[in-house]
């Protein structure tokens, strides 16, 4: 009894192999060209998506990109004109940091340069230009 309930006890759904004819098998089996026309379909489909969500990454990226060059360059800027404009004496020494090379200078033009143009005699060089 227990020999007979074990051999005929159903292990799966699937009908038995013999029971399955070619007919049936035939009749949802593919072809070579329609397998190879499914997989080049799918892998179409793969590029295809592969290329999209590359072109939605790169304009993430240049999105942000530009964003933080905006940033980037405009802090530059402004740090450039801070700089220059404290290096013209416009704006105050910022804690105790004195760059205001301006009036410096003004002294050596006063100093040097002056004393050097009137060592100079103005009217030999006038003469020697109109002959």
């Amino acid at each position: 009894m227990i020999k007979q309930l074990i051999t005929e006890f159903p292990i799966s759904d699937l009908p038995n192999e013999r029971s399955i004819s070619r007919e049936k098998i035939n009749k949802y089996a593919y072809t070579k060209d329609e397998v190879d026309a499914l997989i080049s379909a799918a892998v179409k489909d793969a590029v295809d998506q592969a290329r999209e969500i590359d072109e939605i990454s790169m304009a993430k990226h240049n999105r942000d990109a530009t964003v933080i060059s905006m940033i980037l360059g405009f802090t530059t800027l402004a740090l450039f004109v801070d700089g220059l404009l404290r290096m013209l004496g416009i704006i105050p020494p910022f804690m105790d940091l004195d760059v205001n090379v301006l009036e410096k200078i003004a002294d050596i033009v006063e100093n040097d340069v002056i004393d050097k143009v009137k060592q100079v005699p103005i009217q030999k060089i006038l003469q020697s230009n109109f002959r």
